[in-house]
């Protein structure tokens, strides 16, 4: 490999790993269980030996020989997968065919612009707010359908904001309308999207997802949650139910730990239910004390107005943020997305 693309690499790595051992030294404990979902910190250890295998082949230049025919797997595939050590000649076909449609999607980067208009959904209204803290973010929403005809819902948040986060929110953009439309589970999805994107040096740093498909005439979403903020889901009373529940993560977030894995849940919703989804810029919204909105200021909110349209129950809370910041300025993006189930 040349020299200047091995020091690119080699770049690459460092910031990868610097990005995860600060978040896992200075993150609260709160934030760490919250993005991990059922993994442990062993599991982002085990991410950063990786990282140090490889930067200790990038120093030796062994990094990216086949193992195989002891020659360079190539700049592509190594940019996509810096643990790549099997060249393209020595992979099967099926290994080959998956790998061309992933290296298609991971090298597509564009500027990519948020829904500018809220899709019909039969059985949900819909409300959304985004909005950057700088120029452009790393928020995410979006709808699609998946392969089965499935509603899918999504939002996702960027770990940092700012043109970098902006950059890797587009990539994901991308590879989500890709990957949806040509599968069911939106734990297939996850899957897929972490493979992309866990040992591809271009993108240094985790992305939480909440990933979800509504099936109407059901009324029933399938869902799996890396890492991100769990949803709200504020039942109807009617018939005694359970009044609010929290949609927890089912997998760590993407790229954050070696190896994840993801399980799908599935919920029945009723006519009247309200599920909001939100990126952190809402829990943790600071006053001037410098305490957090949290989670329970936000099931507070949210039980309180949960008679009002979700369009109202949007700007009720930008407005409940905005009194409770006072002045504050913005520190993260924020988006919040309210959906309610109707007959």
């Amino acid at each position: 490999m040349e020299a200047k693309m091995l020091s690119q690499v080699r770049l690459g790595l460092l910031e990868k790993r610097q990005v995860l051992a600060d978040w896992l030294r200075s993150a609260p404990a709160r934030k760490r269980r919250l993005r991990l979902g059922p993994a442990d910190e062993e599991a982002v250890q085990a991410q950063l030996r990786v990282l140090d295998t490889a930067l200790e082949e990038s120093a030796t230049e062994t990094l990216g020989l086949c193992s195989v025919c002891h020659e360079p797997v190539g700049t592509e595939l190594l940019q996509m997968d810096y643990t790549r050590c099997v060249c393209l000649d020595h992979l099967s076909p099926r290994e080959l065919s998956r790998l061309e449609y992933e290296l298609e999607l991971s090298q597509v980067v564009q500027q990519a612009l948020l829904p500018q208009e809220l899709p019909e959904i039969p059985g949900l209204e819909l409300a959304v707010f985004s909005r950057p803290a700088e120029i452009i973010g790393g928020d995410y929403f979006d709808f699609f359908r998946f392969e089965d005809g499935a509603h899918g819902l999504a939002i996702a948040d960027v770990a940092g904001k700012g043109v970098s986060a902006s950059i890797l929110m587009a990539s994901l953009q991308t590879a989500l309308r890709g990957l949806a439309p040509i599968d069911e589970s939106p734990v297939h999805v996850l899957e897929r999207l972490n493979r992309l994107f866990c040992h591809n040096i271009n993108f240094t740093t985790f992305v939480t997802v909440f990933l979800g498909a509504f099936e109407p005439a059901t009324r029933s979403l399938t869902y799996a949650n890396a890492g991100h903020n769990p949803p709200l889901l504020l039942r109807n009373q009617a018939g005694g139910r359970d009044g609010l529940c929290w949609l927890s993560p089912t997998g760590a977030a993407i790229g954050l730990v070696e190896g994840a894995q993801f399980t799908e849940e599935r919920v029945r919703l009723e006519p009247g239910d309200v599920l909001l989804l939100y990126t952190d810029g809402v829990t943790e919204t600071l006053n001037q004390q410098e305490e957090i909105f949290g989670q329970e200021r936000l099931a507070a909110f949210v039980r309180r107005e949960a008679s009002a349209s979700v369009r109202d129950l949007v700007q009720g809370l930008r407005q409940e943020l905005a009194e409770f910041a006072l002045g504050q300025s913005l520190a993260d993006d924020t988006t919040i997305m309210a959906c309610r189930v109707v007959a």
